[in-house]
């Protein structure tokens, strides 16, 4: 299947342990990813998280696509409060598969976040899903600074 590899760093003003903890609740995704619209289901063990969610597609704003997919999320938090990682796999029933890693990093009193997704498709749909993902990458680190940030 044909792949791509996106990648987007950014500086959030939270230390690594808050932003770790908000990453690692599948329940923050939903307006974090601005296509995600509802997470169910969500079964943990150990580090490791599984669950539903439901991103929303919108067409010429006209038409509406809910795309069920599946998720595991696994939350590595051995080496806070200096850095931790999240990562894991996104299955669609379109056959679109993202691996994704959060790496965070102290960055001073705050965070440097790197947001790595590798995306593969059936042919025809990457150009489609990495604008997507890449709109998606862009609009999480507004949203994470707008929510973890504390006005100085």
């Amino acid at each position: 299947m044909p792949s791509t590899e996106l990648e987007h760093t950014f500086r959030v003003a939270a230390p690594p342990e808050e932003v770790f903890a908000h990453l690692a609740e599948p329940t923050h995704y939903i307006g974090l990813s601005p296509l995600l619209v509802d997470v169910r289901d969500v079964h943990r063990s150990g580090g490791s998280v599984r669950y539903t969610a439901v991103e929303r597609f919108r067409f010429l704003g006209l038409l509406r696509h809910d795309n069920v997919i599946d998720v595991t999320l696994v939350a590595v938090p051995d080496r806070l409060p200096h850095s931790a990682e999240i990562s894991g796999e996104v299955h669609s029933p379109a056959r679109v598969r993202m691996g994704y890693r959060f790496a965070i990093e102290r960055d001073g009193a705050g965070s440097l976040v790197t947001d790595t997704l590798r995306l593969r498709t059936p042919p025809g749909l990457l150009r489609f899903a990495a604008s997507q993902a890449g709109a998606v990458q862009r609009a999480r680190a507004r949203v994470l600074r707008d929510r973890l940030e504390r006005p100085v």
